[in-house]
């Protein structure tokens, strides 16, 4: 089963405190929630005729996933979805982002369509809605169906027309109800993490296959767009997300490593997005995306923008690179954080709560840029087991209120930014890493499957009362609570 830490580390709270502020200061329009993902939370792989997706077959491979561990069981949200929504409403949370397992919902990834999929995602759909909270539907969270991984996955330009075809079919049954949708999480990670470096699913290890999969998700995160456009109400709102991480080179005033910088920012930070926005791969700064160009054809250039409602801006650190000749074709290194003697949590991500802004205003600083939503932000932290009903993890609730500082200060200079998503509800398998990672506002024990609601998530259902709810004492919050 899933361990846990009782170790705790140095609490981290801000070098520099951010203003105090309530849910008012962010403006009647602001959404506020929290983030899930179906392979993570939901558990029962292979129920009600579900097929297996590239995450069921990944981690059965040995030495894959720390400790062994795997999504089998995860939070079992499948069977619980009703006393976590219940949950979720009690913390006065009115917004829940969320995804559909593709292979749920069509068990081969194309064709047959399993009903009882179909017939949970709009259970879920109408319990939240009964609650009062808002869905936001992730179409594709790096969980592909294995039949389509076995005929070349995204590596295979057919799976443009597939996704579209889910996207089709969720649209029609459910966007009726559901008026935010978002096409893919993170193509950086599900291509990079998963066909380059080989340490997510589905595990190759290849530049060729990173590149056809490159280009394969920037059209697939256009014509998904499309395929809902065509088939959701008029006012639907179309989003889709990227990872990103603020750069800064190891040395300033060293050149080569400000064009390392300049190298990675292009890969990690602007690899997708930009073809979005009709500005095409950025090339010029990272000549090897040049042979993106073998597995276009005519007519491409046209199909990689979209129109997007918003951007989901996914941002958990910075990250300080430097030149290196060891790493042909982008010649550039990332200096991990325990080596350079800052905090870090769980994953070993430089605690850096300012990052946040500064992603922010580079993804406002395009001309055409829609809207930005945070719809991923968050730490792993160790937690203590709970004692009395209670989980003390001041230093996540430090580094979430720190980062709300940032979107606020945001917001003030003027940035499109209106939504901030928690990572994540409750604690959940996270993916290569496996249940060490605690991102929770809620506590899971998974051999128990008990929930107890942490001293973060306590904070955020504080910032979350109307104003009407808070007593003047309660109106603002300190810098910090210890």
């Amino acid at each position: 089963m899933p361990t846990s830490d009782l170790a705790l580390p140095p609490a981290f709270y801000p070098t520099t405190s951010p203003a105090s502020f309530c849910r008012a200061d962010f403006g009647a329009d602001f959404r506020w929630g929290v983030a899930s993902a179906a392979y993570q939370i939901e558990g029962f792989g292979d129920c009600e005729g579900k097929g297996p997706s590239i995450w069921d077959a990944f981690v059965t491979r040995r030495g894959r996933i720390r400790g062994g561990e795997h999504g089998g069981a995860a939070c079992e949200f499948y069977r619980r979805w009703p006393a976590d929504l219940d949950l979720l409403a009690a913390l006065g949370v009115p917004h829940l982002r969320f995804s559909a397992a593709w292979s749920r919902v069509l068990p081969a990834g194309t064709g047959r369509v399993n009903q009882a999929g179909l017939d949970y995602y709009e259970q879920l759909v109408d319990g939240c809605l009964a609650r009062g909270i808002t869905p936001w539907l992730t179409l594709y969270h790096w969980d592909l169906p294995l039949a389509l991984e076995r005929r070349g996955g995204w590596t295979n330009r057919a799976v443009v027309g597939w996704l579209s075809e889910y996207a089709d079919l969720l649209a029609r049954r459910l966007g009726d109800r559901v008026p935010y949708w978002m096409v893919l999480n993170e193509p950086m990670v599900f291509t990079g993490a998963g066909h380059l470096l080989g340490v997510h699913a589905p595990g190759r290890r290849s530049l060729g296959a990173f590149l056809a999969a490159t280009h394969h998700a920037a059209l697939a995160q256009a014509e998904g767009g499309r395929a809902l456009r065509a088939a959701l109400p008029a006012g639907a709102q179309i989003g889709t997300t990227f990872s990103c991480s603020y750069l800064t080179p190891a040395r300033a005033d060293h050149p080569r490593d400000v064009a390392a910088t300049r190298r990675a920012d292009a890969l990690l930070n602007r690899l997708f997005v930009e073809p979005a926005l009709g500005l095409g791969y950025p090339m010029a700064d990272l000549p090897v995306l040049r042979w993106l160009e073998r597995y276009g054809l005519a007519g491409d250039e046209a199909r990689l923008p979209f129109a997007f409602d918003f951007l989901g801006v996914q941002n958990y650190t910075r990250e300080v690179v430097r030149f290196s000749p060891w790493v042909p074709l982008l010649w550039a290194t990332l200096i991990k954080a325990e080596r350079r003697g800052v905090p870090f949590t769980t994953m070993g991500w430089e605690v850096f709560p300012e990052s946040l802004y500064y992603m922010l205003r580079q993804f406002a600083s395009y001309p055409n840029a829609p809207r930005l939503v945070v719809t991923e932000n968050g730490a792993a932290f160790p937690d203590p087991p709970p004692a009395n009903g209670r989980v003390t993890d001041p230093a996540r609730q430090a580094y979430l209120q720190a980062c709300l500082g940032q979107v606020l200060r945001a917001r003030r200079e003027g940035l499109p930014v209106d939504g901030y998503f928690a990572w994540s509800f409750t604690d959940n398998f996270e993916w290569a890493e496996g249940y060490r990672p605690r991102f929770g506002l809620v506590h899971v024990d998974y051999p128990t499957q008990q929930r107890t609601v942490k001293d973060s998530g306590r904070w955020y259902q504080q910032l979350l009362r109307s104003e009407a709810e808070l007593t003047a004492a309660e109106r603002h919050f300190p810098a910090h609570s210890h």
